[in-house]
């Protein structure tokens, strides 16, 4: 499938999904570098309240601040760049490359919005990247809303309920998922071993840097640079 079709589904859903993206060989030594780092048991890094109030069981990890570059090969590719520009235009930038790491178990991630969609020309790509494969048995399937992108605020309400219209999918060793940041998604809950992914950020020329500082769940916006929430949500 060429850009220009990717770019016209990415721009009527809000996401696409290419599998096999990525060879397995490269995406086999992602994973144990990542289960290298993590080992067995790792800590959560944010605050009780945010625990709590989001529903997020995921441990981030900032791979290339810490000079770790073999994850650089995969954001140099040419592939994977041209895809982004068609995407995102001449001039969009890298922002952050964050592997997101969840314990057997634990709830996934609520519903939420990773930056607020007020402005539909301000909003962060996921460029989402998986070494392993997801499946029913694993758990840990990314939900997501087609066309939630365009819709406005994600509504207030419970934070983990299914939402009319979602849809479950299941990446594979090697997938790719390009997700807008103003898309409604969540993660499902973790049921064997552990799950994986790598977001490499990125976003369109003029793009804030911060542009995902705050994010949108169904009860609260929460601010990550102060660590607080900004308003509570109420359906």
């Amino acid at each position: 499938m060429g850009e220009s079709t990717l770019k016209q589904k990415f721009d009527c859903n809000g996401y696409v999904v290419i599998d096999k993206f990525f060879e397995d060989k490269q995406m086999d030594h992602i994973d144990r570098l990542i289960h290298k780092h993590f080992g067995e048991n790792p800590n959560f890094q944010h605050n009780d309240e945010f625990l709590n109030k989001s529903q997020t069981d995921v441990i981030p990890w900032f791979p290339l601040q810490e000079g770790v570059s073999d994850f650089d090969a995969i954001e140099g590719q040419e592939n994977f760049r041209g895809l982004s520009e068609a995407i995102l235009g001449a001039g969009w930038y890298e922002q952050s490359c964050m592997v997101m790491f969840s314990r057997q178990g634990s709830l996934g991630q609520a519903w939420h919005q990773d930056c607020p969609p007020e402005d539909s020309e301000c909003f962060n790509l996921n460029r989402l990247v998986y070494t392993s494969d997801i499946t029913d048995e694993t758990g840990g399937q990314v939900v997501v809303v087609p066309g939630s992108h365009k819709m406005g605020l994600l509504p207030a309400g419970n934070p983990v309920e299914s939402l009319a219209g979602q849809v479950v999918l299941r990446p594979r060793k090697g997938s790719l998922i390009l997700l807008h940041g103003h898309a409604w998604h969540c993660v499902l809950p973790i049921q064997r071993g552990v799950r994986v992914s790598v977001n490499y950020r990125a976003a369109s020329a003029g793009t804030s840097e911060d542009v995902t500082d705050i994010c949108v769940y169904r009860n609260m916006r929460y601010q990550f640079s102060t660590a607080r929430v900004l308003e509570e949500r109420v359906g």
